[in-house]
């Protein structure tokens, strides 16, 4: 059985507010390592070492099968025989999950837009995307479709 969409995004949320935790630490540490001073120097450097700081946290979870905010919320991943997922695919997965994101970030950069309508472009992108997950017919996420992976709903032991 699949998880609810309202699942998956409570889950989703609390996952953000794990990942501040760990984008403060990253931070912490390649500002540290790398010496900066103030925090526009060295924003792309930054950026991307949290892009894989990122892709190491979601691979080695997603390969044992669950981040935390999954293991709160009930949720497992799998790939498409319900076996545990590979760190080939885990990282394929995790690669294939920045469509939420792309989208609207290349729209940024080009249109130079204000925060605020910045803000709208990305959360109007994401609830599209979330709510075109009930189009396709186990209502997955594209992104897992296209990785062969699905959330499953594990009960939670007595």
């Amino acid at each position: 059985m699949t998880p609810s969409l309202r699942r998956r995004m409570a889950c989703w949320l609390y996952e953000g507010l794990l990942l501040f935790g760990v984008v403060f630490i990253s931070g912490y540490l390649f500002s540290t390592l790398s010496q900066t001073r103030h925090a526009l120097d060295n924003r792309h450097g930054l950026q991307a070492f949290i892009f894989l700081v990122f892709g190491v946290y979601f691979t080695w979870f997603w390969h044992k099968g669950q981040t935390l905010a999954m293991k709160t919320w009930h949720i497992r991943i799998v790939d498409a025989q319900g076996r545990a997922l590979t760190q080939k695919r885990a990282l394929w997965r995790y690669v294939l999950s920045w469509v939420w994101f792309v989208p609207p970030l290349a729209l940024l950069y080009p249109l130079h837009l204000p925060a605020g309508e910045a803000s709208v472009l990305m959360l109007g992108w994401v609830l599209i995307w979330a709510l075109l997950s009930r189009f396709q017919p186990e209502r997955q996420f594209w992104h897992d479709v296209w990785a062969g992976t699905r959330l499953v709903h594990v009960p939670p032991r007595p």
